[in-house]
């Protein structure tokens, strides 16, 4: 399973409750820093928390210019089937009015293997782009943004295949966009530390009219506890990326979310949590909020029962100490995942640069 399709799943369960920002300095820490480019914001609309989110897209319009609501899946046979609310109208006629473009996501949750038969099989391949510019078609959208992350593992005799394959697809499928003046969005995870090689980064970069990389999830459910980003991670990942991504291409998807893992007993996945469930379970067990000074991210634990547990997530500080990071490569663009998972105080720290 994709660590996106993990994370869909863990948050289908979750109860997000508005807390208050932990007790800790203005979260920026901008104010000792010479004013930077402006920063863009996208953000991705959760299905399944649709008209919280929603709100929220609309009280940021001035620095939203780009929401992909969560609204599409590809299936094994080139199908790409709609989620709950998907297409709903007045959600796109509410963004075009505030200004912001509706780029909506198609993911998929393929068996392993069948994402990459997808791909790489010609008449299958060309199938499936005729069904996504179907669905383009089928509302007042912008584009897409194609969100495929099942790919690997597969045998190495067939890794040059797969990752070919998908630059091809994507290559096509964005000539086919524009073409039609649509944009097309490819979202891939992080090259860094050995990680990510299936991604072609400068055939989907050449490609698309924006990378999206998820620079989230150094520590993920199915692994150890840890942060989910860090300054020297989003070192690696950039210093690489801007050898073959045109700096303008590169959006960087920053964390509003985190993991809740178990610290003692038995070892299993971690429970997915937002800014908001996060704040309100530390406020609620009465746990210390700590900024860790090697990530710059927050962490707490608690007791439940006999079993200790620790939740690493992201907040407003912790991201302002990852921003430098980003003005150091020229990288100006940013996405989120996602909206109303997010620290309030973020879209200040963001607006600052």
């Amino acid at each position: 399973m994709s660590v996106r399709s993990v994370i869909v799943a863990a948050a289908l369960a979750l109860t997000v409750a508005a807390a208050p920002h932990p007790d800790v300095a203005d979260p920026s820490g901008a104010d000792q820093e010479a004013a930077p480019a402006p920063r863009t914001v996208s953000g991705w609309l959760p299905y399944w928390d649709q008209e919280s989110a929603y709100r929220t897209a609309l009280r940021h319009r001035d620095q939203l210019h780009t929401v992909s609501p969560f609204w599409y899946e590809a299936k094994d046979d080139g199908r790409v089937a709609p989620h709950m609310g998907a297409g709903d109208k007045r959600v796109i006629d509410g963004l075009h009015k505030a200004g912001i473009k509706v780029v909506p996501t198609v993911h998929e949750r393929l068996g392993p293997g069948r994402l990459a038969a997808l791909v790489t099989d010609p008449k299958r391949r060309a199938r499936h782009i005729e069904a996504l510019m179907t669905t383009v078609r089928s509302r007042a959208y912008d584009g897409l943004d194609i969100d495929y992350e099942t790919h690997a593992p597969s045998p190495d005799d067939a890794y040059t295949q797969v990752r070919a394959g998908y630059a091809e697809f994507i290559t096509v499928l964005c000539r086919r966009l524009h073409a039609e003046r649509k944009q097309c969005i490819t979202t891939v995870s992080p090259q860094a530390r050995g990680n990510g090689r299936i991604w072609d980064y400068r055939r989907l970069g050449a490609a698309s009219d924006r990378l999206r990389i998820m620079a989230y999830n150094l520590h993920w459910a199915g692994g150890k506890p840890g942060p989910l980003s860090s300054p020297d991670w989003y070192e690696d990942i950039l210093k690489h990326a801007t050898r073959l991504v045109p700096r303008a291409k590169i959006e960087m998807a920053l964390p509003a979310f985190g993991w809740d893992w178990a610290a003692t007993g038995k070892r299993t996945r971690a429970r997915a949590v937002t800014w908001q469930s996060a704040e309100e379970l530390r406020r609620r067990k009465g746990a210390r909020y700590h900024l860790d000074p090697e990530s710059k991210t927050p962490h707490f634990s608690y007791t439940e029962g006999k079993q200790r547990r620790v939740v690493w997530y992201q907040d407003a500080r912790g991201t302002a100490a990852h921003l430098p990071v980003l003005r150091k490569y020229g990288v100006r663009h940013t996405a989120l995942w996602a909206l109303n998972f997010e620290d309030p105080a973020l879209w200040r720290t963001l607006a600052r640069g």
